[in-house]
C-alpha cells in the first residue's frame, strides 16, 4: 500500500539519538508545556509560534511537514474503542491512505484485533504511553518505563519490535520529555490541524468535522483525530475525497521524517 518503514525508522531511531544524547538533562516537571497552535486558514498553516518552533526544531520533533508541498499526514489518537475505528480503518483502506494510530496500552489489550488489522493494513503504530499520565510529571526512569511497557506489550501481542513514534498525552511536554525520547529511539509527533472532537457521546454530525477539516486544510497539515468520534468516522470518507480533488496526496510519518533528513 505504501513503502514499507522499519528501515528508514531504524536510520531515523541512530541519527536522534546521536544528534540530541548530549544535552544535560532537566528535572521532571520543569518547564513543562501546553501544546497549542492558532489554526491554519484559507490553504494557510497554522502557527506553534517562535518559542514552540524552536524547542521542537532542537530535539527532532515535529508538528507539520512541508508547506511548500501538498502532502497532509493523518493521525488518530485511541485511548479506549468506541465502536467507530472500523469504520475509519474500512475507508483509509478504500481510499489507499496511510495513516499513524497513537495507541495506550488499555487499548493493545482491550482491542487487540483492530491493532492486528492497523498493522495488516500497512498503518503505523505510534506510542500514546502505556497509562496515559501526564509525562513531564514523571522521573526520566519512569517516563522511559512508560514507553517501554507499551512497547513491550505491543510486541507481546502483535510481534512489532517497538515503535518509533511518541505523542504526550493531553499535549503536556517538556524539553527533558523530547531530550529523553530522542535518547531511547523515540521522536515526538505533535499536529497543527486539530479540534474539540473527543467527547465519546458527542452528537455533531459529520458536517462538524468535515467542515473543520476543510477549513483547516493547508500544505503540511499533520492532523490530529480521535477515534471515539462517530462525527470524525463518518466525515473521513468525504474529506480524503475532497483533500484529493484538491490535488493533496497523503503521506505517512515514515516520509515526513525521512524527507527531513535529507533537506
Amino acid at each position: 500500500m505504501w513503502k514499507h518503514h522499519i528501515f528508514g525508522l531504524t536510520i531515523c531511531a541512530i541519527v536522534f539519538t546521536i544528534a540530541f544524547s548530549f544535552v544535560k538533562p532537566n528535572v521532571a516537571n520543569a518547564n513543562a508545556y501546553h501544546w497549542g497552535f492558532t489554526k491554519g486558514k484559507d490553504g494557510k498553516p497554522g502557527e506553534a509560534g517562535a518559542k514552540f518552533e524552536r524547542i521542537l526544531s532542537e530535539h527532532g520533533a515535529f508538528y507539520r511537514g512541508d508547506i511548500n508541498k501538498k502532502v497532509i499526514y493523518l493521525t488518530f489518537d485511541s485511548g479506549f474503542e468506541n465502536g467507530f475505528t472500523e469504520s475509519i480503518l474500512d475507508t483509509l483502506k478504500e481510499e489507499n491512505v496511510p495513516a499513524t494510530f497513537f495507541l495506550t496500552g488499555h487499548y493493545l489489550t482491550s482491542a487487540t484485533d483492530l491493532v492486528k488489522r492497523m498493522i495488516k493494513e500497512g498503518h503505523i503504530i505510534g506510542n500514546h504511553s502505556y497509562g496515559h499520565p501526564d509525562m513531564s510529571k514523571l522521573s526520566d526512569e519512569a517516563l522511559v518505563d512508560e514507553w517501554h511497557k507499551f512497547d513491550n506489550k505491543l510486541k507481546e501481542l502483535t510481534g512489532i519490535k517497538r515503535t518509533y513514534y511518541v505523542r504526550p498525552p493531553k499535549g503536556i511536554f517538556s524539553e527533558r520529555d523530547l531530550r529523553v525520547g530522542n535518547e531511547h529511539g523515540y521522536t515526538h509527533i505533535f499536529w497543527d490541524t486539530a479540534f474539540v472532537d473527543w467527547h465519546a457521546d458527542s452528537t455533531v454530525g459529520w458536517e462538524y468535522a468535515y467542515d473543520e477539516l476543510m477549513g483547516q486544510l493547508h500544505p503540511g497539515a499533520l492532523i490530529l483525530l480521535h477515534t471515539v468520534a462517530k462525527h470524525n468516522a463518518d466525515a473521513l470518507p468525504k474529506f480524503i475525497q475532497d483533500a484529493k480533488k484538491q490535488g493533496y496526496e497523503f503521506g505517512s510519518l515514515d516520509d515526513l521524517v525521512m524527507d527531513s533528513l535529507f533537506e
